[in-house]
C-alpha cells in the first residue's frame, strides 16, 4: 500500500464526505451552511488535483485507483442526502437525487458481481464529466441554502405585504432583501438544472457500463 500526497489528497476526500453532514450536527444554521459548501468545494478541488499529481509524477497506484471512486461516490451520496434533508422536499430535486443514488448503486453491484473482470467497467470520460457536474450542482445547491436561511432569518417579524414591498421596490430595503433573494432563486434554479443534466448524464453512463457488462451476465448454455 503506497501513501503518497495524490492518496493523503483522496483520503482526505474520502473523509470530507460524512463532514459534510456532521457540519449540521454541531453547527446552527446559516454557519452550518457555510461550512458544509466550504468543505464540499474544498474537497472537490482534490479530486483534480489528486488525479493530475499522481499522473505528473508517476505515483499512480492500486490505492488511489481503489478509494477514488469510492471517495467521488461517498462526497455525491451524502451530500445529496443533507440537501433533501434540509429542503421543503420538492420533487424536481428528489427526483434528480433519486435517479442518481439508483445508478450509483446499480453499478457498484454490477462491478461487486463481475468481481475480477470489472475492469470491463472502465471509468470514461462521460463518466468523468458527470461526477463533474454532480459536484457543481451540489455546490450550486448548498449556496442555495446559504442565501435561502438570510432571507428567511431577515424577514423574520415581517408581514407579507412588508416583503413585498420591499422586492418590488415599493419600500426602502435597508436589510438587503432583494438580492438576497435574487440569489436564492438564482442558485437554486441553476442547481436544479446542473442536477437534472448530471442525472440524465448519471443514467447514461449507467446503461453505458450495463451494456458493456451483459456479455458476462448471460447463462451458459
Amino acid at each position: 500500500m503506497t501513501l503518497n500526497i495524490p492518496n493523503i489528497l483522496t483520503v482526505i476526500r474520502l473523509i470530507a464526505a460524512p463532514g459534510v453532514a456532521v457540519m449540521f450536527l454541531f453547527f446552527t444554521r446559516p454557519y452550518a451552511d457555510w461550512f458544509a459548501l466550504l468543505l464540499f468545494v474544498g474537497a472537490a478541488a482534490t479530486d483534480w488535483f489528486d488525479g493530475y499529481l499522481a499522473r505528473l509524477w508517476g505515483q499512480e497506484s492500486k490505492l488511489g485507483a481503489m478509494l477514488d471512486p469510492i471517495a467521488d461516490k461517498a462526497m455525491v451520496v451524502i451530500a445529496l442526502m443533507v440537501i433533501v434533508g434540509y429542503s421543503s422536499m420538492s420533487p424536481w430535486l428528489v427526483l434528480p437525487s433519486t435517479m442518481i443514488l439508483f445508478r450509483e448503486v446499480f453499478v457498484s453491484g454490477l462491478r461487486e458481481f463481475l468481481g475480477d473482470t470489472a475492469g470491463t467497467l472502465k471509468v470514461t470520460k462521460l463518466a468523468k464529466w458527470k461526477t463533474t457536474l454532480q459536484m457543481v450542482a451540489i455546490a450550486t445547491l448548498f449556496a442555495q441554502g446559504v442565501f435561502e436561511h438570510y432571507f428567511g432569518m431577515n424577514t423574520l417579524g415581517m408581514d407579507g405585504a412588508m416583503v413585498r414591498e420591499i422586492l418590488e421596490g415599493r419600500q426602502e430595503d435597508l436589510l438587503g432583501l432583494d438580492w438576497k433573494l435574487k440569489g436564492m432563486i438564482w442558485s437554486g434554479n441553476a442547481g436544479l438544472i446542473l442536477l437534472w443534466i448530471a442525472a440524465v448524464l448519471t443514467l447514461i453512463t449507467g446503461w453505458d457500463y450495463f451494456r458493456k457488462a451483459m456479455p458476462f451476465l448471460k447463462d451458459d448454455g
